[in-house]
């Protein structure tokens, strides 16, 4: 239900309006003065807590000065705040007008007692401002110098930011030697400044030409305060909601002896009941297993003052050899933290997931090669060769040919279906390669090679048969994980046929390994690639003299076949335990699919592992069973809410807390998808950050303006930055200040 406003002629509510809503406030003596300021009779006889509970004034109705945003997020009032606005006369323009907000007649009591009120409001306010004027007195006052250096600040933060949000590299490097040719922050200052900036123009204008106008340590600073303060308006957020999330991706290398770091995203439910994705900073990849959960914990608690006992769950998007260390540490952290569940995350298909989890070096090798494919054909004119060989190949067949090249498109390797699309296209992928090497027109000849002969190779095409085989089984579930929330409430269900599946092909894996092998075997004839064992195994056999060479049937039987499905069944365990089960049929608190299972659903038993998180635990029983009535016997005209987001959105849903808090823990699971009117629609957090790794080139690449320009949304207080800069670096301050007498000085000598 939407909220509408109490005063007389407003017509507003919260769902056609952008404006902020306040309740009347508890204090009975200040709810009296709304309530006689609104002029409305019908509210006088009601309690305090009523009026809170039930009544709502717009932000109209309030002088601006009194309302401010804590956040991009968030309204509020001041604590004394007074409405003082209202249309008390326009409805005497319309007599025909039906008011059901009756607005009182004031008499001459009303009137002398609001008199009386007013004249000791205004006493009081003269006592405050005297006394604010005696304790100003006595304080020490800021100096015009202070005050330039403060207005200095906010412009050397204000393009900062600037940079950030447009993506734009501190400094840019020409060619591979790496000379330093122009430094865009200072330009960016020198623009300004010339442009009428007089905070910079007054500090900077004597600068010496082509000098540094900050030294590398200033700009270090101002950076680290500027990252902090972002960063502290998200954590806020998150603290708020409690309950958490963590996510990580790919590594990223930023080299010059810093090393591979670990993108760390956090997932939450912030007070407007909105499931978000915020990225928040990168981690050091260095050490074992151990070391790096050290470093996680230390970071979410000591540095973040987050609780990981309130962590709900973990996924990690970690590929190539690291994925293996980063899977140790997912489950260190879940035996000191049962509850930080370890799942898939929405963002990756399930089958590329389980495929980069995978520890054996021919998967890791296709997985690597499918990464660099993607990248290779966005490249318009390789991608349009591509098509031009699939057309060829399956002349024969124009609309599978057709539905190839579609399927073919950016980012098809990151998709459900990415093996079966793989060996359709894989005969035409290696033509075209070839082609590519041989035309002198295309740069990437060299690329090309490498691929070609990658794929050229039987291990890689049984490799690819054998996962294309075995991950079929789990390609639904995948699908329905990331799908609508009814979807994933019934994954959760199918979990055990698809256990079954993989049992039932581990039970008979002679006889699906006969028909893989045929199926590689033929796909290589026809690319005209020799089945054989790989170079370096045959090289050990040889030094090994052991009587005899194996195989090449049972060679890919015993080191590839058997691993791939043992290595997918113990992972699908893994990943899907009876807890995850358990949390992911509680989707059916979501009303439409207790509608679509006649209301008859148990969600008491799957909730026992969030028990101590409930509010009320020893009244969830009573408290399900109300909200099964409720939704039962509503009226034929009211909707059942499809997804966890719309249920959390109802304006009904703070009279039950235990299902309120039910729903905002499983909103945090990371094998939900982010659901439209969230993070998703922004793009996601995961997708800004690959934007700026995409655009920026590599060699440029800065930890703190990676954090800044992925919260670009974030609109922090420059005077909190420059507050908290003068209180961090008082001696850099000292040395600002002197730096205009300093300048002054040099222009005078010359």
């Amino acid at each position: 239900m939407p909220n509408f406003c109490a005063a007389p002629n407003c017509t507003r509510k919260s769902t056609q309006s952008d404006l902020a809503f306040f309740r009347f406030p508890r204090d009975p003596e200040r709810c009296r003065i709304w309530v006689e300021n609104c002029r409305r009779a019908d509210l006088e006889a009601k309690t305090a807590d009523q009026l809170n509970k039930h009544y709502r004034l717009c932000a109209k109705h309030f002088d601006p000065a009194l309302v401010y945003r804590t956040s991009p997020y968030r309204t509020v009032l001041k604590d004394t705040a007074i409405p003082t606005i209202f249309d008390l006369t326009s409805h005497l323009t319309n007599p025909r007008l039906k008011h059901r907000k009756q607005i009182k007649e004031l008499t001459e009591e009303d009137l002398k007692r609001i008199k009386e009120r007013r004249l000791a409001s205004a006493a009081e306010k003269s006592q405050k401002d005297a006394s604010a004027d005696d304790q100003l007195a006595d304080e020490p006052q800021m100096s015009p110098e202070e005050k330039q250096l403060r207005e200095y600040l906010r412009s050397l933060f204000e393009v900062l930011l600037t940079l950030a949000k447009q993506r734009i590299p501190l400094e840019t490097f020409q060619g591979l030697d790496g000379e330093n040719v122009s430094n865009n922050y200072q330009a960016l200052l020198e623009y300004r400044m010339h442009a009428g900036d007089q905070a910079l123009r007054r500090r900077l204008g004597a600068a010496p030409v082509n000098g540094d106008l900050l030294s590398p340590a200033q700009l270090f600073q101002l950076l680290d305060v500027c990252e902090n303060t972002v960063r502290e308006e998200l954590l806020m957020e998150a603290r708020e909601g409690r309950f958490f999330s963590l996510l990580t991706d790919d590594l990223v290398d930023f080299g010059a002896g810093a090393g591979k770091h670990l993108p760390l995203f956090l997932r939450f439910v912030d007070q407007r009941n909105v499931l978000r994705e915020e990225f928040l900073d990168f981690v050091s990849f260095d050490g074992d297993e151990l070391a790096l959960v050290e470093r996680l914990e230390a970071q979410l608690t000591q540095r973040w003052g987050l609780a990981m006992e309130d962590c709900r769950g973990q996924a990690h998007q970690v590929t190539g050899a690291a994925a293996t260390k980063m899977k140790a540490a997912a489950v260190l952290l879940m035996e000191k933290y049962p509850l930080a569940l370890y799942t898939p995350c929405w963002r990756m298909a399930l089958n590329v997931h389980l495929a980069n989890s995978l520890p054996f070096p021919n998967v890791q090798v296709l997985m690597e090669t499918l990464r660099r494919l993607d990248a290779f054909f966005q490249r318009a004119p390789a991608k349009a060769l591509l098509d031009e060989c699939i057309a060829a190949h399956y002349q024969k067949s124009e609309e599978k040919a057709s539905a190839l090249c579609q399927a073919c498109d950016a980012g098809w390797t990151r998709r459900h279906n990415v093996f079966d699309v793989f060996l359709d296209v894989l005969p035409p992928l290696v033509a075209c390669l070839d082609a590519v090497h041989r035309d002198a027109a295309f740069d990437a000849a060299a690329a090309a090679y490498s691929l070609a002969e990658t794929l050229a190779d039987f291990e890689t095409v049984m490799t690819a048969v054998v996962l294309k085989s075995v991950l079929t089984f789990t390609r639904a579930l995948g699908r329905n994980l990331q799908g609508e929330t009814a979807d994933a409430f019934g994954a959760a269900n199918s979990l055990t046929a698809v256990m079954h599946s993989l049992v039932e092909v581990n039970d008979n894996i002679d006889v699906y390994h006969e028909f893989w092998y045929e199926e590689a075997v033929g796909l290589a004839a026809a690319m005209a690639v020799p089945v054989r064992v790989p170079r370096l195994f045959a090289q050990r056999q040889r030094a090994a003299d052991d009587g005899g060479e194996l195989p090449v049937d049972a060679y890919c039987r015993e080191y590839v076949t058997l691993p791939v499905v043992h290595s997918v069944m113990q992972e699908v365990e893994e990943m899907f335990s009876e807890v995850n089960l358990k949390a992911l049929k509680c989707l059916s608190l979501v009303p439409a699919i207790m509608g679509q299972m006649k209301f008859n659903t148990d969600e008491e038993r799957s909730a026992d592992t969030y028990r101590a998180d409930l509010p009320n635990p020893d009244t969830l029983a009573a408290e399900l069973h109300c909200w099964r009535i409720k939704w039962k016997h509503r009226g034929k005209e009211v909707p059942l809410p499809t997804t966890v987001r719309q249920t959390l959105q109802l304006p009904d849903i703070k009279f039950f807390p235990n299902v309120n808090a039910f729903l905002k823990v499983l909103s945090t699971l990371p094998v939900l998808a982010m659901e439209e009117g969230g993070d998703a629609d922004a793009g996601g957090a995961g997708e800004r950050l690959r934007a700026y790794l995409d655009t920026v080139p590599a060699k440029l690449w800065n930890r703190s303006l990676a954090v800044l320009s992925v919260n670009a949304h974030v609109k922090p207080d420059l005077d909190v930055m420059v507050d908290k800069y003068c209180r961090l670096y008082p001696e850099d301050e000292a040395e600002l200040e002197a730096e205009p007498e300093e300048e002054e000085e040099a222009a005078a000598a010359k």
